[in-house]
């Protein structure tokens, strides 16, 4: 059977499947969902023309651009912040530095874990044409990561005497207390901004985003200024700072929400729906999370671990930089990574599994080009890149022959990203985590350790444990999509959308 005609024209801002208006409170029956999984099932093995490729390509690239600039933007407030920071005098910026990344090993990565969980919920929510379920899914989310953050401001407020416990210097431990504690508004503000992201992100509203994301970041500049040099306040300062431009970002979104006539359907006000089934959100939540904390740990443990290499002050600068060097070209194939998460939860909520097959094809496609096209940039830039981090030889010489293990990591990466999203638009969450738990932890670090500590290869054999664990997750996951079924990953979105609430009024299937 090849693909109907109401597939080919469905667009980024158009309804994915055409059915009857609302008459069950749902906004859609079930019994045409189901309907538009079998007139599409038949097409899945059926051959796809260049025509379709070239349009599914305009799609993910409409999607990705606006979401790689949004990590971009977003990231840079953290490094802006550091770079204010140092101007003040090599404790402050230690200090600012060590508190930047733990907060984001104990609180932001595990924020955006779990918010990830909308990537399945509001993408197939919105396929399936249940479009208040989108606003009770969010206030879910804000209400679980709300609870979750109080915790994790507890940890943000001892985070001086945490690392002092853990063998860190006192004074370094000192200041990143004080620069943690001032920026523990920013976890709750951080956790409804992902739940924004993730809500709009879904229905493709991607371009408001990257907006409010670049006033943000404009205003984030002048906030530093005035607070770092021109209060007194110092580096706690640019953590305020941090904390008062995530609040705007997330105020810049609520308001996008509340107003815009593109979200009139999603966002119907509050609801005391959303208290209802938690737990089922929390089920998602949890696995999400492991997901995104269990690989990111991996890559921040590296650097733990490279100072206690001999000459433990190069190894770790440029473990640092390749760090932050991986950070940086990693936001393309996370752009990537959330564009085929909503085409996925798109497509299998309307009930297409063969469009959905067909976005994973050519988004593993764009990840090996873009992998191929930085992996060669950086190869080709390896002699002088060090010199934007610093002035001393060894460093950027040791740095030039690290490079080739960065483009290799940087290149697994890009695809285990576009994998990954493609797991959380098909719910796949709990086997992802268990996949980057065995790749990171019974792969990745004990490869790590021997190569590094055992056969002396020093920092680049940490690294070369990365690249261990990352063949081995990308292998995972390559096959558990390959073999995926289609037609049931199909049949489980329309029956996770409609198990999530009550239809007011069922119609019969005829």
């Amino acid at each position: 059977m090849t693909t109907t005609e109401e597939e080919q024209k469905h667009g980024l801002t158009s309804p994915l499947l055409q059915i009857s208006e609302p008459n069950n409170g749902f906004g859609g029956d079930l019994c045409d969902v189901q309907k538009g999984i079998s007139s599409s099932s038949g097409g899945v093995s059926a051959s796809v023309g260049s025509a379709q490729v070239i349009e599914e390509v305009k799609k993910l690239l409409w999607l990705a651009g606006p979401l790689i600039s949004v990590n971009l933007l977003q990231y840079c407030l953290q490094v802006i912040s550091v770079m204010f920071v140092g101007h003040l005098g090599e404790l402050s910026l230690s200090g600012a530095s060590m508190a930047t990344s733990f907060a984001t090993v104990t609180g932001f990565s595990l924020l955006m874990g779990m918010g990830s969980a909308l990537d399945t919920l509001c993408g197939q929510s919105y396929g399936a044409k249940q479009y208040h379920m989108l606003g009770i899914h969010m206030q879910r989310a804000m209400f679980v990561l709300s609870l979750v953050s109080i915790p994790l401001a507890f940890i943000w407020f001892y985070t001086g005497p945490i690392l002092a416990a853990v063998g860190q210097d006192p004074d370094i431990s000192a200041e990143a207390g004080r620069y943690a504690r001032y920026m523990i508004p920013c976890l709750f503000a951080y956790a409804f901004l992902q739940c924004h992201i993730r809500f709009l992100q879904t229905q493709n509203i991607v371009f408001p985003m990257m907006i409010t994301s670049g006033i943000t970041l404009l205003l984030h500049v002048l906030v530093c200024w005035l607070l770092v040099f021109k209060s007194g306040l110092g580096n706690r300062g640019a953590a305020l700072a941090n904390s008062i431009s995530y609040w705007i970002n997330v105020i810049f979104l609520a308001l996008y929400v509340k107003f815009s006539k593109n979200c009139k359907k999603t966002w119907t006000g509050f609801s005391k729906e959303a208290l209802h089934d938690v737990l089922n959100f929390i089920r998602l939540a949890i696995p999400s999370a492991g997901m995104v904390c269990l690989e990111m740990w991996s890559f921040e443990s590296v650097v733990l671990l490279s100072g206690l290499l001999p000459n433990p002050k190069l190894e770790t600068s440029v473990l640092s930089i390749s760090l932050n060097t991986a950070a940086l070209v990693w936001m393309i194939p996370s752009g990537l990574g959330g564009a085929i998460s909503t085409r996925v939860s798109n497509e299998l909520g309307a009930g297409h599994p063969r469009a959905a097959r067909l976005a994973v094809q050519v988004v593993l496609g764009l990840a090996v080009t873009e992998g191929l096209l930085i992996g060669l940039t950086l190869f080709l830039i390896r002699g002088f890149w060090g010199y934007a981090y610093s002035n001393e030889e060894e460093v950027v010489s040791y740095l030039a022959i690290m490079m080739p293990v960065l483009v290799t990591s940087n290149f697994l990466d890009g695809i285990q990203c576009v994998l990954s999203g493609n797991a959380r638009g098909c719910g796949w969450q709990k086997i992802g985590a268990f996949v980057n738990l065995g790749a990171y932890y019974l792969i990745g670090i004990p490869s790590s350790l021997l190569l590094a500590f055992v056969l002396h290869v020093g920092g680049k054999g940490l690294w070369l444990g990365i690249i261990c664990a990352l063949m081995v997750q990308v292998v995972s996951l390559l096959i558990i999509t390959l073999r995926t079924n289609w037609d049931k990953e199909a049949k489980k979105a329309s029956e996770r959308v409609y198990d999530s609430t009550i239809p007011i009024k069922i119609t019969s299937c005829s």
